[in-house]
């Protein structure tokens, strides 16, 4: 790395804007987008990485393909996946999600939080109410819409159960915990800890690992915006090479599987919610069709750009969910999700060793079936997230960065849950209403909503929150994969965030129709494993990154 290299190298002049002030630039002989083809096929422009994309394109489309083809096949094959990987190497993503949050503490309470992205005199390019909506939107929507209810009340009417042996011996209990037989206060407190604790810190921390080192290598280092360009501390030149590409094919397979799976559950909590209100089947075929139309709004979205596309809807859609949540905290049980906001913050704390610990566990269900699965998703999402939290974040400080990247969404996520999980679990213990309980996953929403007042107002609210946060997700996340695809490129042709928004949502159909929620885990679980390792290595490189780099004006 040269302290000395010119601010208008050849590496800081294609696709990343040069630092504004001091920033260590890698001396490079690299041009971004020197590897890439451009053509006009058919009038289109197009301008993308030959290797990087055929090998992902080619790939992906016969993945589709045979899944579709094959479906009877497909659903044992998945189930098999995602049973060994989770029975497996579930210590894997539980270790790996500690050592992330680990490292983004530490930076912070450390001189490399001084750092400036983009440069030590750098300007934010966002407001922060236009970079949080984004933060928020991209980052776990359509999760919170899907689980908002479902997961807290889950944990709380398992706990509550008890804790139950297998007949081999071995617990099979939803948590590290215990269980809470036939006491409903203290089952709602380990509820509410589970459910925080895969909504928290841990999956904002794998967002964070990956933003913040594509921002400095970018923004700071002259380095092309994708994901090879955090090896530089270790491979060096050979970052342009194979190992390069092998590093970029793996974040758009990561980053495809992961918004598809979240497009699957946001599809079926639709056709859930459209059934649930206007006697709409609730089909595979409505799915498929639900997918196609939202992937059409998200393609005029792509169209409009990161200004006008993502960051307006965004911020629609947190102006709706913030009336959803105040509507749910106001009619709803207020004093007890006031009160429970801080319990439920001191027990996911109290609970967090037990909840987090990577080896010895005997609680097959819960570390396997949610955590190593949840931990597989954010950490497959995090190419996606971290690449666009990255575009959105220049001119922050790396401590500002992290800061907003960590507590926000998690304050933001525990509020969420309280309000809408505490509501259901009220519900249940105050007014003996077991309707959430009973209904499927995808419909514990609006069971939920059904007992509150203007049910079918804000049941039709939550259908366009999912929606929207559909469109984003796949918005955002076509930006993301034409970049990579595109050799680093941040203004690569439309045409090509048009072909890859198309992709997210075969893939989705693709592996509805073949497995249904299975095969999504599965994808998740299997794209999120090899990933791990990769944020591992950008741990050090980021912590190595930041050492040299002049502290902000």
């Amino acid at each position: 790395m040269d302290k000395n290299a010119p601010q208008d190298s050849p590496s800081a002049s294609e696709g990343v804007p040069a630092p504004d002030g001091p920033a260590n630039l890698i001396d490079t002989d690299y041009v971004i987008g020197q590897d890439n083809i451009s053509a006009k096929p058919f009038g289109l422009d197009v301008d993308l990485h030959g290797k990087v994309f055929a090998v992902s394109s080619l790939t992906i489309l016969v993945f589709v393909i045979l899944t579709l083809a094959l479906q009877d096949q497909a659903e044992p094959f998945f189930n098999s996946i995602f049973s060994w990987l989770t029975g497996n190497l579930s210590w894997v993503f539980l270790l790996g999600g500690n050592i992330f949050v680990l490292v983004c503490l530490g930076i912070v309470l450390s001189p490399l939080g001084k750092v400036r992205i983009g440069g030590a005199e750098a300007n934010p390019d966002f407001s922060y109410a236009g970079w949080f909506a984004m933060l928020f939107a991209a980052g776990m929507g359509i999760g919170l819409m899907f689980y908002g209810v479902s997961e807290p009340m889950t944990h709380f009417s398992t706990a509550l159960g008890g804790t139950t042996m297998g007949e081999d011996g071995i617990r099979t209990d939803w948590a590290p915990l215990g269980g809470a037989a036939g006491d409903e206060q203290a089952a709602m407190s380990l509820g509410m800890a589970a459910t925080i604790f895969h909504w928290g810190l841990h999956p904002w921390a794998a967002y964070a690992i990956v933003g913040l080192s594509l921002a400095i290598f970018a923004y700071n280092k002259g380095l092309p915006l994708t994901m090879r360009s955090v090896f530089y501390p270790v491979l060096g030149e050979r970052i342009w090479g194979w190992p390069g590409h092998v590093i970029d094919i793996l974040a758009v397979f990561a980053t495809l599987f992961g918004l598809s799976t979240s497009l699957g559950l946001g599809a079926s909590q639709a056709a859930a919610g459209l059934n649930y209100l206007f006697d709409v089947p609730n089909d595979n075929m409505t799915m498929v069709l639900l997918i196609c139309g939202i992937t059409a709004i998200a393609l005029c979205s792509v169209v409009a750009g990161v200004e006008k596309g993502v960051q307006r809807l965004s911020q629609v859609n947190m102006v709706l969910a913030f009336l959803l949540l105040i509507f749910v905290i106001f009619v709803g049980p207020t004093l007890a999700i006031a009160t429970g906001f801080f319990q439920n913050l001191f027990s996911y704390a109290k609970e967090l060793p037990a909840l987090s610990n990577p080896f010895g566990r005997e609680d097959a269900n819960f570390s396997q079936g949610w955590t190593a699965f949840y931990w597989a998703w954010w950490i497959s999402w995090s190419p996606f997230v971290g690449m666009f939290i990255a575009r959105v974040s220049r001119g922050r400080t790396v401590r500002e960065f992290l800061i907003a990247v960590l507590l926000v969404p998690t304050l933001v996520s525990v509020l969420w849950m309280t309000a809408f999980g505490g509501t259901a679990i009220d519900q249940f213990i105050s007014n003996s209403f077991t309707g959430v309980q009973d209904a499927a996953l995808e419909l514990k929403l609006f069971a939920m909503l059904g007992e509150l007042p203007l049910a079918s107002i804000t049941s039709f609210i939550g259908i366009v929150l999912v929606i929207v946060f559909f469109v984003t997700s796949s918005d955002s996340g076509s930006l993301v994969i034409d970049s990579i695809t595109a050799g680093g490129k941040v203004d690569a042709p439309k045409p090509q965030r048009i072909f890859w928004a198309i992709i997210e949502g075969a893939i989705a159909i693709a592996l509805l129709l073949g497995g249904g929620l299975t095969a999504l885990q599965a994808a998740s679980v299997s794209t999120g494993l090899p990933f791990t390792i990769v944020l591992l290595v950008a741990c050090y490189a980021i912590v190595k990154a930041l050492m040299s780099e002049p502290k902000a004006v």
